[in-house]
Protein backbone atom coordinates (compact mmCIF):
# COMPACT_ATOMS: atom_id res chain seq x y z
CA UNK A 1 0.00 0.00 0.00
CA UNK A 2 1.16 3.73 -0.60
CA UNK A 3 1.53 5.95 1.71
CA UNK A 4 -2.05 7.31 1.27
CA UNK A 5 -3.43 4.07 2.26
CA UNK A 6 -4.60 3.37 -1.30
CA UNK A 7 -3.40 0.16 -3.23
CA UNK A 8 -0.80 1.22 -5.55
CA UNK A 9 -1.38 -1.38 -8.12
CA UNK A 10 -4.74 -2.54 -8.90
CA UNK A 11 -5.70 -5.60 -7.73
CA UNK A 12 -4.65 -8.75 -9.80
CA UNK A 13 -7.81 -11.21 -10.02
CA UNK A 14 -6.38 -13.41 -12.81
CA UNK A 15 -6.80 -17.16 -11.44
CA UNK A 16 -3.67 -19.44 -10.94
CA UNK A 17 -4.36 -21.48 -13.48
CA UNK A 18 -5.83 -19.52 -16.93
CA UNK A 19 -9.43 -20.65 -17.60
CA UNK A 20 -11.07 -20.84 -20.93
CA UNK A 21 -14.28 -18.43 -21.21
CA UNK A 22 -16.84 -19.03 -23.81
CA UNK A 23 -18.33 -15.77 -24.95
CA UNK A 24 -20.82 -14.00 -22.30
CA UNK A 25 -24.09 -14.50 -22.95
CA UNK A 26 -27.35 -12.23 -22.47
CA UNK A 27 -29.94 -15.15 -22.41
CA UNK A 28 -32.78 -13.68 -19.28
CA UNK A 29 -32.78 -16.04 -16.57
CA UNK A 30 -35.68 -15.61 -14.17
CA UNK A 31 -35.70 -15.35 -10.81
CA UNK A 32 -37.53 -18.49 -10.28
CA UNK A 33 -35.55 -20.70 -12.48
CA UNK A 34 -32.41 -19.10 -10.80
CA UNK A 35 -33.52 -20.68 -7.70
CA UNK A 36 -33.39 -23.80 -9.34
CA UNK A 37 -29.58 -23.54 -9.88
CA UNK A 38 -28.67 -24.12 -5.93
CA UNK A 39 -26.87 -27.15 -6.40
CA UNK A 40 -29.58 -29.41 -5.01
CA UNK A 41 -30.25 -30.88 -7.82
CA UNK A 42 -28.16 -32.86 -10.84
CA UNK A 43 -30.81 -31.65 -13.25
CA UNK A 44 -29.71 -28.08 -13.27
CA UNK A 45 -26.53 -26.58 -13.10
CA UNK A 46 -25.31 -23.99 -10.39
CA UNK A 47 -25.59 -20.50 -10.99
CA UNK A 48 -24.48 -17.53 -8.67
CA UNK A 49 -25.60 -14.10 -9.66
CA UNK A 50 -23.82 -10.65 -9.15
CA UNK A 51 -25.50 -7.57 -9.63
CA UNK A 52 -28.04 -9.39 -12.25
CA UNK A 53 -24.95 -10.97 -14.08
CA UNK A 54 -25.21 -14.67 -14.03
CA UNK A 55 -22.32 -17.12 -13.58
CA UNK A 56 -21.91 -21.05 -13.93
CA UNK A 57 -20.34 -22.39 -11.05
CA UNK A 58 -21.18 -25.50 -11.67
CA UNK A 59 -17.85 -27.77 -11.08
CA UNK A 60 -17.06 -25.76 -8.08
CA UNK A 61 -17.54 -27.78 -5.14
CA UNK A 62 -17.65 -24.61 -2.63
CA UNK A 63 -20.92 -24.12 -3.97
CA UNK A 64 -22.65 -27.75 -3.87
CA UNK A 65 -24.67 -27.98 -1.08
CA UNK A 66 -21.91 -28.61 1.56
CA UNK A 67 -19.66 -26.34 0.17
CA UNK A 68 -18.63 -23.22 2.14
CA UNK A 69 -20.67 -20.99 -0.14
CA UNK A 70 -23.62 -22.72 -0.96
CA UNK A 71 -25.76 -19.84 0.85
CA UNK A 72 -24.84 -18.28 -2.62
CA UNK A 73 -26.10 -20.54 -5.07
CA UNK A 74 -29.71 -20.35 -7.16
CA UNK A 75 -29.61 -16.71 -5.90
CA UNK A 76 -28.51 -12.87 -6.57
CA UNK A 77 -26.22 -12.79 -4.03
CA UNK A 78 -24.98 -9.12 -4.65
CA UNK A 79 -25.29 -7.83 -1.10
CA UNK A 80 -23.73 -10.68 0.84
CA UNK A 81 -20.53 -10.30 -0.82
CA UNK A 82 -20.51 -6.65 -1.00
CA UNK A 83 -20.80 -7.41 2.70
CA UNK A 84 -18.53 -10.39 2.91
CA UNK A 85 -21.78 -12.21 4.60
CA UNK A 86 -22.49 -15.63 4.42
CA UNK A 87 -26.08 -14.63 5.70
CA UNK A 88 -29.20 -16.49 3.58
CA UNK A 89 -31.34 -13.48 4.25
CA UNK A 90 -27.80 -10.95 3.03
CA UNK A 91 -28.07 -13.16 -0.36
CA UNK A 92 -30.32 -10.52 -2.39
CA UNK A 93 -30.10 -8.39 -5.29
CA UNK A 94 -30.70 -5.17 -3.65
CA UNK A 95 -26.78 -3.05 -3.60
CA UNK A 96 -27.56 0.48 -5.05
CA UNK A 97 -27.65 1.82 -1.44
CA UNK A 98 -24.57 -0.03 0.11
CA UNK A 99 -21.75 2.42 0.75
CA UNK A 100 -18.72 2.89 -1.27
CA UNK A 101 -16.38 0.40 0.41
CA UNK A 102 -18.70 -2.27 -0.15
CA UNK A 103 -19.55 -1.59 -3.70
CA UNK A 104 -15.90 -1.61 -4.56
CA UNK A 105 -15.67 -5.21 -2.58
CA UNK A 106 -19.01 -6.19 -4.75
CA UNK A 107 -17.10 -4.80 -7.79
CA UNK A 108 -14.01 -6.90 -6.75
CA UNK A 109 -16.61 -10.20 -6.17
CA UNK A 110 -17.34 -9.09 -10.43
CA UNK A 111 -14.25 -8.83 -11.50
CA UNK A 112 -13.06 -12.15 -9.65
CA UNK A 113 -16.10 -14.72 -11.07
CA UNK A 114 -15.78 -12.80 -14.36
CA UNK A 115 -12.10 -14.52 -14.45
CA UNK A 116 -12.97 -17.93 -13.29
CA UNK A 117 -16.97 -18.59 -14.77
CA UNK A 118 -19.01 -18.00 -17.93
CA UNK A 119 -21.84 -15.75 -18.25
CA UNK A 120 -24.80 -17.25 -18.99
CA UNK A 121 -27.28 -14.95 -18.99
CA UNK A 122 -29.16 -11.98 -17.00
CA UNK A 123 -31.76 -11.80 -14.17
CA UNK A 124 -35.18 -10.97 -15.52
CA UNK A 125 -37.93 -9.94 -13.27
Amino acid sequence: MSSSGHDSEPKNFAPKNPVKLDPPKDDPISVEDLSKCDGNSSTYPTYVAIKGTVFDVSGNAAYAPKGAYHVFAGHDASRALAQSSLKPEDCRPEWEDLDDKEKKVLEEWFTFFSKRYNIVGKVSA
